[in-house]
């Protein structure tokens, strides 16, 4: 009615980052814009031609095929149409990534000043220069800089403007907890049962209307005498049936305010229980909001920021210039700086495109840290490259100087193929280095007794020598002393002041052969290598496998290996239970389910002794898509097959919290110009207000 034609758009990226049209469309294309016509140009031409096809086919739209059929040429599109012009600009916005500058004034000031150095003064040339030329350039001078000086302070104005509600705190829009019901009060479940949208996300995440279903179809298989009875999925559930699922993960976002407010209450001090913490913002933002929460309590950060490289499933564009991708990084490792534990690792993920420069980045942030640079293997079969094909990255570890902070590696984990390693206490070397001779303190008796090391003696005087290498006291106590096959007096590989450090280390192992006692050693804990090859660290058959049978038809292509995380986490905390580890490129959230992981594989030797905690910071659509459904579904069960779990009794009890963040937009968004008509007046009677 206004007179205006309007056209809503929406913008979606595409999965994968695909770009293409359809072989008859681009055909059609290319007859109508020339056949040299890039593909990169075909999708928006592509949106042009359907939208003024279906304005021609109304009535009311034929009047304003005149002005969209209006051209505007490049160089390769001469008959490009004004439309398309203005699509390119709608979805440039959403295409390309921005940087605010952080003093735009001053910068532009020393390139003025370089210019009229160099371009307009020639300096080179001043000094054969005669008085008139001189002049000349001096008034080209303060002309050149009155205009760009007063350009420049506009661009400042702006550029201040936009930097000021950048840094601004960024207010939460939304606070919700997950928290497993063995720790929600019994006097809440008959609301959580009667709570439909709850139970709707239970069958979705964990497909709780299949529990019991195979009970009814097997009703009438006899059940073994103290097999319990499953409590079967019902609409609505049951209480019975919460309490035999103990471990579902409920979420506050299905419940009022008031049912939000009783459960917290309930809880003693509710925050400090949580698990976990997981923000959906801008990780810039995010971190500045934690700074002060967490100062100096953070022992671990694991990243793994996008590469730089061509595709990447990560929201940040990845084709950054260098310089650009240095300012995102290092902006942001300045910001988590202040909630770094003084015994802190930083683990950063990356490939050999930036691998250098972030080596320098390092150097720039942490002047008295190392810089530990490892190389895994993980694609073992090689991506092409122009001269070599690439089977590894790197992963950095950055910790402060002449302190042991790395972790061991566990080779008793069946996973590893790495085994440990099994020998003889003794020392079993040729030479006269094994012999007791070359270190007295190493000539020690074992005790041993019912199979058991049960404690050590003192050093041996140098007049004793034992008949054999066992020695059977009156009490039944063997003593056990290093004495090789030969019968000739060897030595312990460790000292006797020492030796004890190692005691769960060692057995006693009977020979029936020889009928003697000696000692063995099973070392599993080593120094990591600056190497790592083992098949676990593979991102197909650890990430990629793992995360599609968590979540099928998820848009991550090629996700970290669950075990690189795991053990770079484990090595970053020094192999410690608990500490808090922080990810502000969470991703898919591989870094949530190998610190639950940890903290669950703990809790099997050892009941609540697993205590870490996260903290994850994510700003992409998949952070309610991918990365909190993860940590639901990982909390309930460790095994998943299409999306559903195969084993429901290796759940974890378990609470986290999750928030939003405005974001910049939403802030741009909301900002209000008020018309001041006193204002107004005030600057159109006075030309110098109206020019600042």
């Amino acid at each position: 009615d206004s007179g205006e034609l309007v056209v809503n758009f929406e913008y979606k990226s595409l999965p994968g980052g695909k770009n293409d049209v359809e072989p008859e469309t681009e055909k059609a294309l290319k007859e109508k814009f020339g056949k040299s016509l890039n593909k990169g140009d075909m999708p928006n031409l592509a949106i042009t031609h359907k939208i003024i096809e279906a304005v021609s086919q109304t009535e009311k739209g034929k009047e304003y095929l005149n002005a969209m059929n209006l051209y505007a040429p490049t160089d390769k599109i001469p008959n490009r149409p004004l439309l398309a012009k203005y699509i390119n600009q709608y979805t440039a916005r959403n295409t390309r990534d921005y940087f605010i500058h952080k003093d735009l004034g001053s910068f532009l000031k020393r390139e003025l000043d370089f210019y009229i150095k160099n371009e307009v003064m020639r300096l080179d040339d001043i000094e054969n220069a005669d008085a008139p030329a001189v002049e000349s350039y001096l008034a080209k001078i303060k002309v050149i800089r009155k205009i760009a000086t007063k350009l420049i302070d506009f661009l400042a104005q702006l550029e201040n403007f936009q930097k000021k509600l950048w840094l601004k705190k960024k207010f939460v829009t939304e606070t919700n907890y997950c928290i497993t019901l063995d720790r929600v009060p019994e006097e809440l479940y008959g609301e959580i049962a009667a709570n439909d949208a709850q139970r709707e996300e239970w069958v979705k995440l964990f497909a709780i209307d299949e529990i019991g279903a195979s009970d009814e179809n097997n009703k009438n298989r006899t059940k073994d005498l103290f097999e319990e009875e499953t409590i079967s999925y019902t609409v609505p559930l049951t209480v019975e049936f919460l309490k035999a699922n103990n471990k579902l993960v409920l979420d506050t976002a299905f419940f009022s305010d008031e049912f939000k407010a009783r459960l917290i209450e309930s809880i003693d001090d509710f925050d400090e229980q949580c698990d976990g913490l997981l923000i959906h913002s801008e990780n810039f933002q995010a971190l500045n909001l934690l700074q002060e929460r967490y100062r100096e309590q953070v022992k671990c950060v694991y990243i793994d920021p996008p590469y730089n490289a061509q595709s990447s499933e990560i929201l940040y564009k990845n084709t950054y210039k260098h310089s650009s991708w240095l300012s995102l990084i290092l902006g942001r490792i300045n910001a988590s700086k202040i909630m770094l534990d003084k015994k802190f690792v930083y683990v950063t993920a990356i490939d050999e495109i930036e691998n250098s420069r972030l080596a320098l980045i390092y150097d720039d942030a942490f002047p008295l840290c190392e810089d530990a640079i490892i190389s895994i293997v993980h694609n073992p079969t090689g991506q092409q490259g122009n001269n070599f094909s690439f089977t590894h990255e790197f992963a950095h570890f950055v910790f402060p100087q002449n302190q042991s902070l790395i972790g061991l590696e566990d080779r008793e984990d069946r996973m590893r193929e790495s085994q440990p390693d099994v020998r003889p206490l003794r020392n079993v070397s040729s030479g006269k280095n094994h012999l007791r001779e070359s270190a007295a303190n190493c000539f020690y008796p074992i005790f041993v007794k019912n199979g058991k090391i049960i404690g050590f003696g003192d050093v041996c005087s140098d007049n004793f020598h034992p008949e054999s290498i066992n020695v059977i006291r009156d009490d039944g106590i063997i003593e056990v002393y290093p004495i090789d096959p030969s019968n000739v007096e060897s030595k312990w590989v460790f000292a006797r002041d020492t030796v004890e450090s190692i005691f769960s280390e060692l057995t006693a192992e009977y020979d029936a052969k020889k009928r003697q006692w000696d000692i063995i050693r099973k070392k599993t804990k080593f120094r990591y290598k600056s190497l790592w090859s083992d098949k676990r660290y593979s991102a197909n058959s650890w990430g990629s496998v793992v995360l599609n049978n968590i979540l099928p038809e998820n848009p991550f292509t090629y996700p970290k290996s669950l075990y690189t995380v795991k053990d770079c986490i484990d090595a970053g905390i020094n192999n410690e239970k608990n500490g808090i580890i922080l990810d502000y490129f969470a991703g898919s959230g591989t870094t949530g389910h190998a610190v639950i992981n940890l903290n669950r594989e703990d809790n099997l030797i050892n009941p609540g002794s697993g205590k870490r905690k996260y903290i994850l910071v994510e700003m992409g659509d998949y952070f309610d898509t991918v990365l909190k459904p993860r940590i639901q579904k990982i909390i309930y069960s460790t095994e998943w097959k299409d999306g559903k779990p195969t084993s429901r009794d290796t759940g974890i009890s378990q609470c986290f919290k999750y928030v939003r963040l405005e974001s910049y937009e939403d802030t741009l968004n909301n900002l209000v110009f008020d018309d001041n008509p006193d204002r107004s007046r005030a600057i159109e009677g006075n030309p110098s207000l109206k020019e600042d």
